[in-house]
C-alpha cells in the first residue's frame, strides 16, 4: 500500500494544469482562477484626495501664528463627486470632505475638529505638516501595479480591487469538467420511495456539493447498479467531455465491486489502496484523457479521500500553485486508540481556550457514520507509526473546509 505522502506525489505528476482560458465578466468571476496577469490600468485614487473631513490650506498659511487673531476665508467646498475647480490662494480655504479632490495649491488638510468657524471665517488650533491628511494619487493602487497573477483564485476582496480600477473583464482558466456517479444496487435518490434493503445515496450528494465549491462544471450521472456494463457505459459518457471522473463505491474487494476492474479494462490504474484510515480502497487512474478517482463507498471514507486527494488535484488542474496541508498543533482531550500501519484522520472538535487549542474526537469514528462530521470542525492526524494517543498529547489537526475552502491551503 502507498502511504498518503507517496500517493500525493504520484498525483502531482498525473495532474497537469488545464491551459484553456476564456474571457468572463468581472461580475461572474468569483471563485474563478486567473489565467494571465492583471495589472492596474490606472492610479487609485486617480487624484490627490482628502483623507478627512476638514479644510484645505495653502502652504503660505501653514505658518500662521495661532496666537494671533488671524483667520482664513472660506471660498467654497469640495465634495466627493463635486470638485472645487479654482486654485487655492493664500488667505482662503475650502471646506473639503473625505475622498474629495483637493484644490490645486493645497498643501495640507486640517481636520474639522481642530477648526473654529464663524460664518465664512475659520481659525485653526493646530499647525499641520505639509501633506497632512492628503491621500496622494495612486496612494492605494499605482498604475501598472500587479493586481492578480496566473493561478490566483478570485474572491470578493480581489474582485473589489479590480473593480476599483475599472476592470470589467478577466481572463480565467476554463471551468474543470467533473463527472461523478455512485454505484450500488441498494442506492436510490432522496425523494424516491425506499425498497427493501435500499438506502438513500448521500455520497453522491456530498461529492456534488463539495466539488461545486471549486471552479468546475458538474456532470452528475446518478446512482448506477452493480453492473459492469452500466458502469462501462457511464465511463464512456463521462470521458467524452470530463477532465476528472469521480465515483463512489465499487473499488474494494467484494464480489459486487466492479468499478476498479472496469476502469482497468477501459483505461488504466496508476495506484490502488492507500495506507489510510478511513479510505484504504482509493483507486486512481485514467480513463481516456480524464483523471479517474474511485472513492470508497463508506460515506466518511468518500469525504476524507475527496478532501485529501481530489480537491487539491482539481486546484492543480485549474493552475493554482501546489498546496501543502495547513496543520495546527492542539492538545488532545480524550484518548485515540490506533494500531500502527495506516495514517488515520479522526473527526474532531477543536476549541480555542485563551492561548491554547484543544481538540476532542467527535464520537464513534466508524466510516459509515456521517454524524461524525455533523459537528466536527477538524480532522485529527494520527501518524502511521503511532500505537495510540493519550490525553494531553500534542496532535496535529487539519481544519475542515468552510466557505469555498478545503484543508489544503497555499
Amino acid at each position: 500500500m502507498l502511504n498518503v505522502d507517496d500517493a500525493l506525489r504520484k498525483l502531482s505528476d498525473l495532474a497537469l494544469p488545464v491551459l484553456d482560458s476564456e474571457a468572463i465578466p468581472l461580475s461572474a468571476s468569483n471563485g474563478r482562477v486567473v489565467a494571465s496577469i492583471i495589472e492596474a490600468p490606472m492610479d487609485v485614487p486617480p487624484f490627490d484626495a482628502s483623507a478627512m473631513d476638514g479644510y484645505a490650506l495653502h502652504a503660505h498659511d501653514l505658518d500662521l501664528d495661532l496666537n494671533q487673531d488671524q483667520g482664513l476665508t472660506v471660498v467654497g467646498e469640495s465634495k466627493a463627486g463635486h470638485v472645487y475647480q479654482d486654485p487655492l490662494v493664500p488667505g482662503t480655504t475650502v471646506r473639503i470632505f473625505t475622498g474629495a479632490p483637493i484644490p490645486n495649491g493645497t498643501a495640507a488638510v486640517v481636520i474639522q475638529e481642530d477648526i473654529e468657524r464663524n460664518g465664512d471665517q475659520i481659525r485653526f488650533r493646530v499647525s499641520p505638516e505639509i501633506g497632512e491628511n492628503i491621500r496622494s494619487q495612486g496612494h492605494d493602487i499605482a498604475k501598472m501595479q500587479l493586481l492578480a497573477k496566473s493561478g490566483d483564485r478570485l474572491d470578493a476582496y480581489k474582485i473589489s480591487l479590480l473593480a476599483a480600477c475599472g476592470v470589467t473583464e478577466v481572463t480565467a482558466v476554463r471551468r474543470i469538467r467533473v463527472a461523478l456517479f455512485s454505484t450500488g444496487d441498494e442506492l436510490t435518490d432522496p425523494g424516491s420511495p425506499l425498497g427493501p434493503g435500499q438506502i438513500y445515496d448521500a455520497n453522491r450528494t456530498a461529492l456534488r456539493e463539495l466539488v461545486s465549491e471549486r471552479p468546475v462544471e458538474v456532470l452528475d450521472l446518478g446512482a448506477l447498479p452493480d453492473d459492469p456494463q452500466a458502469i462501462s457505459r457511464a465511463l464512456q459518457t463521462a470521458v467524452e467531455t470530463a477532465d476528472v471522473v469521480i465515483t463512489s463505491g465499487g473499488v474494494s474487494v467484494g464480489d459486487a465491486d466492479y468499478v476498479k476492474d472496469v476502469v482497468a479494462q477501459v483505461g488504466s490504474l496508476d495506484f490502488w489502496k492507500i495506507a489510510l484510515k478511513p479510505g484504504k480502497p482509493l483507486a486512481v487512474g485514467r480513463v481516456g484523457n480524464a483523471l479517474f478517482f474511485g472513492l470508497p463507498g463508506n460515506p466518511v471514507s468518500t469525504i476524507i479521500t475527496y478532501l485529501l486527494f481530489v480537491a487539491p488535484t482539481i486546484d492543480r488542474l485549474c493552475g493554482m500553485p501546489d498546496s501543502t496541508p495547513h496543520q495546527l498543533p492542539a492538545i488532545l482531550q480524550g484518548t485515540i486508540e490506533h494500531h500502527r500501519g495506516r495514517r488515520e484522520y479522526v473527526r474532531g472538535i477543536f476549541r480555542i481556550n485563551g492561548n491554547r487549542i484543544t481538540v476532542s474526537p467527535n464520537g464513534d469514528q466508524s466510516s459509515n457514520r456521517l454524524t461524525s462530521f455533523a459537528n466536527a470542525n477538524c480532522l485529527i492526524v494520527v501518524p502511521e507509526r503511532t500505537d495510540g494517543i493519550k490525553p494531553g498529547s500534542i496532535v496535529d489537526i487539519l481544519l475542515l473546509p468552510t466557505d469555498r475552502a478545503h484543508i489544503w491551503t497555499g
